[in-house]
């Protein structure tokens, strides 16, 4: 069955209830107060079905004091049915609720020209000539005007026809990339029932058994059953006023301005980007951050708002950044509305660009206000540039869109046939990340510049330790995927990856001829020293070395397994290692102390327990309490 939701809009007593009850046989004053005051306080619902077509009504409160009701159920509507009553005419909160509706970019709109049996032809004709110059202003201009009563019946009929034939080109349509989402209105506990919460679907589809979490709070809860318009149903979709019977969450949990969403589908947020309308009728234009009370479908939030742009003046546009009290969920595409908290005044509205903006300056605001009041490719190409070395997730673009991923993932692609991203391939458990060209060409120079800089200082060096090399090229929230982007870049032959070690293609540490014959007489020296090597520093003095150089010298046959370098710093010939180990192999030793390793091989306490701990490292002996154990082969 094809759907739309209309909302009454109207000023307090214009007769919107009484006109909703004519078309639909129910009355949607729910509480006893509103019948005994005759007005309506908080939402009513109703419905109409003819033929394949469902029209679901939301009768919204009219007097000023209950704007804030009357925002509550404004979300999720398609078509707006201004009931303007002949014999008053045109009231504060008609123009207030229509400037709303227009802010809201509600789509439709149909005005009814009520109580038109207590007023003469030439008034009735004063206000229909008012009710068009009030909507010339506005996106509803040249609406329809029925003249109707809903005391009498004249003109309800015509009036249901016409809202018929304009739902033909409003019905809510389903988008299945859209996430689940449900903005709560109305949140009660029925004994016996539990929880039941109802809402108007703002997207996706919700059917029992479905879990949804709840924002943004974070708790969780399970649909145990659905009811659209009081009948049970399998499945609610967008567009349809939906009542929920919930498991797992409590009455306090699911108030209203609470959404009911696909687990993982938003993230609540505190900082929004948005495009704003200031109303023509604002007592001054906005210059700096304001107090206000910020309206997103259900929710109703204290804030502060501040130009990013220069002065809004009334009538103007402009973007804005909004900081919150406290978090809301919303999505790029969600329409809002901004009242001063006091005196109570609607200022104006607008769309949000970005719902978690990342504050900037100068030329990168210009440059970010730009990517994102524009289409959806120039946003996302902006969020993975602000993504920087880190890349951006396709399930991160799509909380911000309020998508499924699948469906961003397409559009990312996209991007990268433009040469506007760069796919980074899914490794060690997580989905593929996209970059910035901007931000691999940083990322492929900052680590040139890093293994240039490296192997200048450390000329004869094998290459640079993979550890290091990681914090020097891929910081922050980078290195969260170092494996990946290594890989990356060694198959982009901006460096290779040997083991451990990080190198410059191509590159091979060689000796000069001074440099060989250093190297000979140093290993000479240190083999004819056994086990009680002399110090760097003397060797350097010896041999009428340089330290750095010698140094260099040193590490290039460490890292050939010429030299080993012990705990400690001390360095001794590994061929001396060896002949150690194949000595214990072969003594009649099964365990020994300390003292008797020192004793037998003449070493000072300096030089045995380095030695006995480099021994443990290579496996040759093993301590266990005070005495080391002979590993022996086989």
């Amino acid at each position: 069955m094809r759907r739309v939701i209309v909302g009454t809009a109207g000023h307090i007593d214009h007769g919107k209830t009484r006109l909703v009850e004519a078309l639909t046989g129910i009355d949607c004053d729910r509480w006893a107060e509103e019948k005994s005051r005759g007005i309506t306080i908080d939402l009513g619902f109703a419905h109409l079905e003819e033929g394949d077509f469902q029209i679901g009504f939301v009768d919204v409160p009219g007097h000023e004091r209950f704007l804030h009701n009357a925002l509550a159920g404004l979300g999720g509507i398609r078509i707006m049915l201004l009931v303007v009553a002949a014999d008053e005419g045109v009231k504060p909160q008609t123009r207030e609720h229509l400037a709303i509706c227009d802010l809201l970019g509600i789509p439709a709109a149909i005005v009814a020209l009520s109580k038109v049996d207590l007023v003469a032809p030439d008034l009735l004709e004063l206000a229909r000539l008012e009710v068009e110059e009030l909507l010339a202003a506005t996106r509803f201009a040249g609406a329809e005007i029925v003249p109707v009563s809903s005391q009498s019946g004249q003109g309800v009929e015509d009036l249901k026809r016409r809202l018929l034939a304009l739902a033909e080109g409003h019905e809510a349509v389903l988008e299945p990339e859209r996430a689940a989402r449900l903005p709560v209105d109305r949140a009660f506990h029925l004994k016996g029932l539990g929880v039941v919460v109802t809402g108007t679907l703002a997207s996706g589809a919700v059917a029992p058994g479905d879990a949804l979490e709840l924002l943004p709070g974070g708790g969780r809860a399970r649909v145990r059953s659905v009811q659209v318009h009081g009948a049970a149903r399998e499945r609610a979709e967008a567009g349809e006023r939906t009542a929920l019977q919930l498991t797992g969450a409590a009455l306090g949990e699911v108030e209203r301005g609470v959404q009911l969403v696909a687990p993982g589908a938003l993230e609540p947020t505190t900082t929004l980007l948005g495009r704003f309308r200031l109303l023509p009728d604002a007592a001054k234009p906005i210059r700096g951050s304001t107090p206000i009370r910020f309206h997103l479908l259900s929710s109703e939030v204290l804030g502060r708002l501040r130009p990013l742009a220069g002065a809004i003046e009334p009538g103007g546009e402009g973007a804005i950044a909004i900081r919150l009290a406290r978090p809301v969920a919303a999505v790029r595409g969600d329409r809002f509305v901004v009242r001063r908290p006091s005196p109570p005044e609607t200022l104006g509205g607008g769309e949000i660009l970005d719902p978690h903006w990342v504050r900037r300056r100068g030329k990168a605001l210009e440059a970010a206000l730009a990517a994102l009041d524009g289409e959806l490719p120039q946003a996302l190409a902006h969020w993975i540039e602000e993504a920087g070395d880190a890349g951006l997730e396709a399930a991160e673009a799509a909380r911000r869109l309020g998508l499924d991923p699948a469906a961003v993932e397409p559009r990312l692609e996209a991007l990268a046939a433009e040469q506007r991203a760069l796919a980074v391939p899914a490794a060690g458990g997580r989905a593929r990340r996209w970059l910035a060209p901007a931000v691999y060409k940083r990322l492929s120079e900052r680590a040139g510049r890093t293994l240039a800089a490296y192997f200048k200082r450390e000329r004869l060096a094998r290459g640079m330790p993979k550890a290091e090399a990681l914090a020097r090229i891929l910081p922050g929230r980078g290195a969260e995927l170092a494996d990946v982007y290594l890989d990356w870049l060694a198959r982009q032959k901006v460096l290779v990856v040997d083991g451990d070690r990080v190198n410059l293609p191509g590159r091979s540490a060689e000796l000069t001829g001074e440099e060989s014959d250093l190297s000979r007489s140093l290993l000479e020296r240190f083999e004819r020293a056994g086990l009680t090597p002399p110090s760097p520093a003397e060797v350097a003095s010896d041999l009428g070395a340089k330290p750095q150089i010698l140094e260099g010298v040193m590490r290039y046959l460490q890292a050939r397994g010429k030299l080993a370098r012990l705990p400690g710093g001390m360095v001794l010939a590994a061929a001396a290692v060896e002949r150690l180990r194949e000595e214990l192999a072969a003594s009649d030793w099964e365990s020994f102390s300390v003292p008797e390793f020192k004793e037998r091989y003449r070493l000072t306490r300096k030089w045995a327990i380095p030695l006995l701990e480099h021994l443990d490292s290579i496996g040759a002996t093993r301590r266990v309490g005070d005495r080391r154990l002979v590993v022996r082969k086989g």
